[in-house]
């Protein structure tokens, strides 16, 4: 069965992990309880998610929320440029990116999109892929080498991200505004307490808003309602606790607000694409998952 990939055997302890991958093997499919970007080179193969595959073509970038799955078929020397973000890290010092617009529609708003399983895929210019893929191995080659200059790794790491911000087709690339203060306070209330029994008009009024207009500006933002939002951090929460804890699978469900064994298999096989207990299988399977990546330095 497939593995998720844990950060705790990639990161070394730190908030980013990057690797540069020529894949002719299939990869399974796998999970990982961070957030994953692969950037697609040259070669060919195939992408497997909880939506069905399709034929990989250079530039594409997918975008992985922590708590989704997917998998390679039929490569034959593709090119994968893995950036990965600590999903802890994501809640603490790189909060600040989903601050910034363009990456937050890359890293949140398009992978929580209703009925994505967590998964985005969008193209860049080719120029852009081969750029972004270069300025990862350079990443890669700064972890292994700079583990005391934890700046130039966040450097590199901005860097990555505003290639491929910039590189976006144009019909795909929109301006938005800075995101409004009242749904980041919302933001911050459901990530600091998600197994809570938010309701929609406390979330309103802890803003001073009409839950009519809260729900409003949330679409916009973020593109799902605020309960919507909560349902999708509480599945990448009890993704995180299927895979690493021994609770049983309705303790982990009641640990994240969803006290209802039945509504809470339900909810996460609809957000993640599996049942809890195939999750945890899966993510038992073993303890990690061989992607022709070197072993983080202790």
């Amino acid at each position: 069965m497939p593995a998720t990939l844990h950060e705790h055997a990639l990161f070394a302890g730190g908030p980013v992990f990057a690797g540069v991958h020529h894949l002719n093997p299939d990869i399974e499919p796998h999970a990982h309880d961070f957030l994953e970007i692969a950037v697609i080179g040259t070669g060919c193969g195939r992408h497997v998610t909880s939506q069905g595959e399709h034929s990989l073509r250079r530039g594409e970038v997918i975008v992985l929320r922590p708590g989704a799955w997917h998998g390679f078929r039929d490569c034959t020397d593709l090119t994968v440029a893995n950036c990965c973000l600590s999903a802890q890290a994501l809640r603490a010092e790189l909060a600040a990116l989903y601050d910034i617009p363009m990456l937050r529609r890359m890293l949140w708003t398009d992978p929580v999109a209703s009925g994505t399983h967590g998964v985005a895929i969008m193209t860049v210019d080719p120029a852009a892929a081969e750029e972004a893929i270069a300025e990862i191995g350079l990443l890669e080659r700064d972890l292994k080498a700079d583990h005391d200059r934890p700046g130039r790794v966040l450097g590199r790491l901005i860097t990555v991200l505003g290639i491929l911000a910039d590189g976006r087709d144009p019909e795909r690339k929109t301006l938005e505004p800075a995101i409004h203060p009242a749904v980041a306070a919302t933001i911050a209330r459901l990530e600091a307490a998600p197994a809570h029994p938010w309701r929609l008009d406390d979330l309103a009024q802890a803003v001073n808003l009409d839950p009519a207009y809260l729900g409003r500006l949330f679409r916009r933002y973020v593109g799902l309602t605020p309960l919507g939002f909560l349902a999708r951090l509480r599945a990448e929460r009890a993704a995180t606790l299927l895979a690493h804890s021994t609770l049983p699978t309705a303790r982990v469900g009641a640990a994240v607000g969803w006290d209802d064994p039945t509504y809470f298999a339900r909810r996460f096989r609809t957000l993640v694409g599996l049942t809890p207990t195939e999750y945890r299988r899966r993510a038992r399977s073993t303890s990690h998952l061989q992607l022709n990546v070197p072993e983080a330095p202790s």
